[in-house]
């Protein structure tokens, strides 16, 4: 896969400082400095990974992917190669890179960067039939557990042509197919996580989420009790997906879309026999969990 990574995802939003409260909330790190643009990162990330422009209205502003050394000028060829035209940077966004305009309308940039790494967390400790891994120590979290996400795992669009996204985003960039529920929703990935890009159908494109990982169930939670308390909306969860597995629990945003706490989604190897499976629209969104919201499909753009 020529693009190893995600890298981060910018929104145009029209209240910057409002969307900076929201993030840093969520338990993003905040790493503006001077400059128009707000910038975030996981603590444990040694780079920014939601930046936060100024505009209008909410709208993704662009994507940026990781493709390091010789990968990026074999991003560059297989971009020529499908007719993807590159283009200027927009004012204020990061400088460098390969910039495009995908199917949908969205700016893409990828980068000569490594994608980055951040320390593993220890095992957990959690005892199930047979297995006591915790022994003589209580297990529950304590009262100030906050969530303290790792790093950007995926972002997810609406998208009114899935099958025109797949086709560039496969051919041009290398991302491979996970799995589908067709017509409903797909998911792509660059790097060993199950997605890392998924699109949702829609009669226009637009924003839904993106999604960060934490690192416990304890943990998602706990955030989103904490996310309660400081006047924010946590929308659904807890509950899991069948769909790359993971548990979710979903925050509205201010601007009708949604950040999403995840936690032990499905792990492919790059050279894994992985083959994508098209699931039937009862398992497109979740094994358990409370009802999923009517407007959780709601494209608020």
């Amino acid at each position: 896969m020529p693009v190893k990574a995600l890298l981060h995802y910018g929104l145009e939003v029209p209240d910057q400082a409002t969307g900076q409260r929201f993030y840093r909330d969520f338990g993003l790190a905040d790493a503006s400095g001077s400059g128009d643009v707000v910038r975030l990162r996981p603590g444990a990330a040694g780079r920014e990974q939601v930046l936060l422009y100024a505009g209008a209205r909410k709208r993704l502003h662009h994507l940026a992917f990781a493709a390091p050394g010789p990968e990026h000028e074999a991003v560059r060829r297989s971009l020529a190669a499908y007719g993807a035209r590159e283009i200027d940077p927009p004012r204020g966004a990061p400088e460098g890179g390969i910039w495009v305009r995908e199917p949908d309308g969205h700016l893409v940039n990828v980068r000569d960067e490594a994608p980055p790494a951040p320390a593993p967390d220890p095992p957990l400790a959690l005892n199930s039939p047979g297995h006591p891994a915790r022994r003589i120590a209580r297990g529950a979290p304590p009262p100030d557990l906050a969530a303290a996400p790792r790093r950007l795992g995926h972002v997810l669009l609406f998208s009114p042509d899935m099958e025109h996204e797949i086709d560039f985003y496969t051919r041009a960039l290398g991302l491979r197919l996970s799995d589908r529920s067709r017509g409903i929703v797909s998911f792509l990935r660059c790097s060993t996580d199950h997605h890392n890009l998924a699109f949702l159908q829609s009669d226009r494109p637009g924003f839904h989420h993106g999604s960060f990982e934490v690192g416990s169930v304890d943990e998602m939670a706990m955030g989103a009790a904490t996310m309660r308390d400081r006047g924010w909306q946590p929308f659904w969860g807890l509950g899991r997906h069948v769909i790359g597995s993971n548990f979710f629990y979903y925050i509205r945003d201010p601007w009708g879309s949604f950040s999403e706490y995840f936690f032990d989604l499905d792990y492919i190897p790059e050279d894994a026999a992985w083959e994508p499976r098209d699931f039937e629209p009862v398992d497109a969104l979740y094994r358990w969990g409370p009802e999923c919201p009517a407007a959780f499909g709601l494209n608020a753009e």
